[in-house]
Order: structure tokens, then C-alpha cells, then sequence
């Protein structure tokens, strides 16, 4: 899962970020309504969370403009306007829960996860690939129901290859799902991940094959003789 954060104080921005990064999940920071507007053109992002006092102006005005970009986009506040008259008010704008500061990270993670369960047009609960299950709300692998211990960027290809399963993944779009906007990619990072990936797999009898389609990208589907 990416997250688009939109926090103009730094310090509160990185710990979250951090924070979320921990439980398996990319954050892209944008400090302002502009940046955010940027970063919005992108259509990357499974989730937004909207400071609602931003230099530039109020963060409820980016609610709009981010459900034009993407019309099933999930918007979670996070601000210190905590009156009634705050949060009805913001969820009267579009917002689908409303996160008053300060709160506790386990909260936030709680209120992430049931987001996740609401039924979406383009969105399911889990994928199953052989005997290969991914939990998109857990963010967890299993084989034979046994759960599959990945590193984090591992867990995050394995995600978009499985919600996208028989069908080829350009690699632009992996790159999308496991690296945020600030980090450094090199040339052959991706491969050496799906490479891992494939040796993990294999060490946990999954019937399942990773196949390189050359030049394009990757594929994930049930192996033949499985």
C-alpha cells in the first residue's frame, strides 16, 4: 500500500512516516497543497492522509481534486481541528474518517486497516495464486496458510505481482509499489528483489512461478505442474 501524506510540520511528517514504513507501508511526504496536487497527478497512491492547516491554504480544498484523479481514493484527516463542528465538517467535504491530533500511531494503523476491509469497486480482500494467499488488508503472505516472513520491499512486490496475477506487471509499476518518491533506485534493485522473492518462494513450497517477461516486466501465476 502507498500512502500520500500531506503534513507541512517536518518532524511529525518523518515519524510517521517511519512509522507506517514499519508496518509495511510506502509514504511519499508533501508539505503543501501544491506538492500534493503534484503527487496526486501521479495516480500512485492507495491512500491519502490530509493535514487539514497547510501553509498554502486549507487541506479539505485537495479532497476534490484528488477524487477526480482517483475516484476511489480513501481520505483519512489528521488534524488538530477537533470540534464537532471540525469533523463533521470534514467528513461533509469527503472525508472518510477523521483523525484528531495528538493520537496514537496504533489508532491510525487501526483506522488504515478498516479502510481497507470497506468493500471497493477495485479492491479485494486477498488473492490466491496455487497455494499462494496475500492478505492485502494484513499485508501478509501465506503458503499453505502458513504465514511467509518477507522483508518489507519483498512483501511489496510479492503484493502488486499477486494483485495482479496472470497478468504481466511493467516494471515501472513495481518500481511504484515498493520504492517512494525519495528514494535512490538503482539499475538492478528491482531484480534483485524478485530474484529473493523467488528463492523465498521456492523455499516455502509455493506453487507458484515469477516469469521475466523481457523487456516489460514480470508475471505471477500458478506453476504449471502444480
Amino acid at each position: 500500500m502507498r500512502i500520500l501524506l500531506v503534513e507541512d510540520e517536518p518532524e511529525m511528517a518523518q515519524a510517521l512516516r517511519a512509522a507506517l514504513q514499519r508496518h509495511g507501508l510506502l509514504a511519499d511526504i508533501a508539505p503543501n497543497l501544491a506538492q500534493a496536487q503534484e503527487a496526486l497527478r501521479h495516480g500512485v497512491h492507495d491512500l491519502l492522509l490530509l493535514d487539514r492547516q497547510l501553509p498554502d491554504g486549507d487541506g479539505a480544498s485537495l479532497i476534490p481534486q484528488a477524487r477526480k484523479a482517483q475516484a476511489d481514493l480513501p481520505v483519512i484527516m489528521l488534524t488538530a481541528r477537533g470540534s464537532l463542528a471540525d469533523r463533521v465538517g470534514g467528513l461533509d467535504l469527503g472525508a472518510d474518517d477523521y483523525l484528531v491530533k495528538p493520537f496514537a500511531v496504533e489508532e491510525l494503523l487501526a483506522r488504515i486497516r478498516a479502510i481497507q476491509r470497506r468493500p471497493s469497486q477495485l479492491s479485494l480482500p486477498s488473492a490466491s495464486v496455487g497455494n499462494l494467499r496475500f492478505d492485502f488488508a494484513a499485508h501478509e503472505a501465506f503458503v499453505d496458510d502458513v504465514a511467509l516472513r518477507l522483508p518489507r520491499r519483498q512483501s511489496l512486490v510479492l503484493e502488486a505481482l499477486c494483485l495482479r496475477h496472470g497478468r504481466t506487471v511493467r516494471r515501472e509499476v513495481l518500481q511504484e509499489s515498493v520504492y517512494d518518491f525519495e528514494d535512490a533506485i538503482q539499475s538492478n534493485a528491482l531484480d534483485a528483489h524478485v530474484s529473493k522473492l523467488r528463492r523465498a518462494l521456492a523455499e516455502a513450497d509455493a506453487r507458484v512461478d515469477i516469469h521475466v517477461i523481457r523487456g516489460i516486466g514480470y508475471l505471477l501465476r500458478e506453476r504449471a505442474d502444480g
